[in-house]
């Protein structure tokens, strides 16, 4: 986690955002459900990124050339990022909305 955070720009903008969740959830009073699944979108988002990384570091040992085939895996595990962080978006509107809604 540590490697990923100093190394990749990606994940530190992800912990940013991770901590503006959390003090916007904790201003609002989320329950308890609410938190849990939050949690959970957050952590599958930072696990698709340390998978990224792990792929792309990986991808770069075993063929430091370029060749198609290296650069389908470096994308699609790119594109698992952006998937779990749509995913986490929504699901934050979701939880958000009516609070903010309330305001």
């Amino acid at each position: 986690v540590l490697y990923a955070f100093r190394t990749q720009r990606n994940f530190k903008i992800h912990c940013a955002i991770a901590l503006l969740v959390l003090a916007a959830g904790a201003g609002m009073g989320l329950t308890i459900e609410q938190w849990a699944i939050l949690a959970t979108v957050m952590g599958l988002v930072f696990q698709a990124e340390l998978i990224n990384t792990s792929i792309e570091a990986i991808t770069d040992r075993a063929s430091p050339d370029i060749h198609p085939l290296a650069k389908v895996a470096k994308d699609c595990a790119a594109a698992g990022v952006l998937v779990s962080a749509l995913v986490a978006v929504v699901v934050g509107a979701l939880i958000f909305a009516p609070a903010l809604a309330r305001l």
